[in-house]
């Protein structure tokens, strides 16, 4: 099928998207006490431990509305990590669907990554809040926001479908993604703001940018620069701003690449899913 027709059909059936995002909801919060809250617990203590290590235990980090500067990164990163390894299982560990009653299966990784999404916005206003009690004023910047999220989405949403893909004819893909996943977290200016890693190094004889690889083989470090850019401004003071327009623009076209082809890599292979799972 044509990745267009394809697309539309995923349109067709928003219906049967929007109850699994609601089923993924209920099942991750079901017998909990607080709920949603709980999507709050883990980036508000990453940001504090964060902030207790690089503030108080290694104080020459000079960055100014640290807790902010971290909230910034972690929210997102939350989003991506848990989005891809809840994706990963989302055709193997529903057979008993796929083989009974046809529906497009793009919607299982897409609905993980959209309820994921959900988590994200409800966090989304504590950081809000978090940016006004730090005195960092809320600029128009705030206008490309949405361009972020769709950035954010599209390549959270592309790689989900390539490791869902792979999983059901690797089963061990969750346990590698796991690992990689933490040394990915590190390699991603998260914690840490990208002018303290050196402009260049000399590898093997070759002298590589090293700031500018960090964009070129990480969107995830790209897309969170862009996030600090609006929301927290830069680590030398400067206010909340929009990011620059050609940064921007190659952030969204590497998302929007990196969700066509694992839509492709997902059409090409779902045929077999069946006989897989």
């Amino acid at each position: 099928m044509p990745m267009l027709s394809r697309l539309r059909e995923i349109i067709t059936y928003r219906e049967l998207l929007g109850n699994l995002i609601a089923r993924d909801l209920k099942l991750r919060y079901k017998n909990s006490v607080l709920g949603f809250l709980w999507s709050l617990v883990n980036p508000l203590l990453l940001m504090i431990v964060f902030t207790i290590v690089f503030t108080i235990m290694i104080p020459d980090m000079r960055v100014p509305n640290f807790p902010v500067f971290v909230l910034c990164a972690v929210l997102p990163w939350n989003l991506f990590s848990t989005a891809i390894l809840s994706s990963i299982h989302s055709i193997s560990s529903n057979g008993h669907l796929i083989k009974k009653v046809y529906f497009p299966l793009e919607v299982l990784p897409l609905s993980t990554v959209l309820s994921n999404m959900v988590n994200f916005l409800l966090a989304f206003v504590v950081l809000l809040l978090m940016v006004v009690v730090f005195g960092i004023p809320l600029t128009s910047a705030l206008l490309w926001l949405p361009v972020v999220i769709l950035a954010h989405l599209l390549f959270t949403g592309g790689v989900a479908f390539i490791l869902a893909t792979m999983n059901v004819f690797y089963r061990d893909t969750g346990v590698i993604m796991e690992v990689l996943i933490q040394a990915w977290f590190f390699l991603t200016p998260v914690f840490y703001p990208l002018e303290i890693l050196p402009p260049s190094a000399l590898v093997w004889g070759l002298e590589l940018p090293v700031r500018r690889l960090v964009y070129v083989l990480n969107p995830m470090a790209s897309i969170i620069a862009s996030y600090r850019a609006i929301l927290y401004g830069s680590t030398v003071g400067s206010p909340p701003h929009a990011p620059a327009l050609d940064f921007l623009a190659r952030t969204l076209v590497t998302a929007a690449l990196c969700f066509l082809f694992g839509l492709w890599i997902f059409g090409r292979y779902r045929e077999r899913f069946a006989e897989e799972v």
